[in-house]
C-alpha cells in the first residue's frame, strides 16, 4: 500500500499517440494521476470530460492531469478523439503502473469476481511525492475536488 510523503512509483507508459511518458518526465510540475477501468465507458467519459473541461485551470497551477487504463494507444485515441478529450492518457496494458500503485484489485459484479482497475487518483507535488491517495472514487464532481487539493498544495 502506498503512504502519503513517500516517492511516488515512477512509470514509462505510451500515450494516444504511442508517445512515451514517464513521471519523471513531470517533475516541476504538479501532477493528478487517475486510474480509471475502461474507455469509453459512462462514467469514466464522465470523469475524462471533466478533468478536460477544467485543463486549463489545472495548467494555470503547473500541473498536468494523467489518466491511466489498461486499453491500448489506439483505444486512447478513439476515445480522446471521439469525446475531444485534452487530458493525457496512458496505455498500461501490461498493468505494471496498475500494480505499483495498487489499483489492480479483485472485484465482483453481478456475482462474478474479477481483477480489475478501482478508480483511483494520486495528488504528486512538484518533487515527485505523493500528497494524496484516493482509491475507489466518484466521478461526477471528482475534477473539482482534485483541483482544490492542487491549489491547497500552492
Amino acid at each position: 500500500m502506498l503512504q502519503i510523503g513517500q516517492a511516488a512509483p515512477d512509470f514509462n507508459l505510451p500515450d494516444a499517440d504511442m508517445e512515451m511518458l514517464g513521471l519523471s518526465d513531470c517533475r516541476g510540475k504538479h501532477v493528478v494521476l487517475y486510474f480509471y477501468p475502461k474507455d469509453d465507458t459512462p462514467g469514466c467519459t464522465l470523469q475524462a470530460l471533466e478533468l478536460s473541461d477544467l485543463d486549463e485551470a489545472f495548467a494555470k497551477l503547473g500541473c498536468v492531469v494523467l489518466g491511466v487504463s489498461r486499453d491500448d494507444c489506439i483505444s486512447h485515441a478513439t476515445f480522446r478523439d471521439k469525446h475531444g478529450l485534452t487530458v493525457r492518457l496512458l496505455a498500461d496494458t501490461e498493468g505494471e503502473a496498475c500494480m505499483a500503485y495498487d489499483v489492480w484489485r479483485e472485484k465482483e459484479s453481478d456475482g462474478i469476481r474479477k481483477m480489475g482497475i478501482v478508480r483511483s487518483t494520486f495528488i504528486i507535488d512538484r518533487q515527485g511525492v505523493l500528497r494524496h491517495a484516493l482509491y475507489g472514487v466518484s466521478p461526477k464532481g471528482h475534477a473539482a475536488e482534485m483541483l482544490k487539493l492542487i491549489k491547497e498544495l500552492e
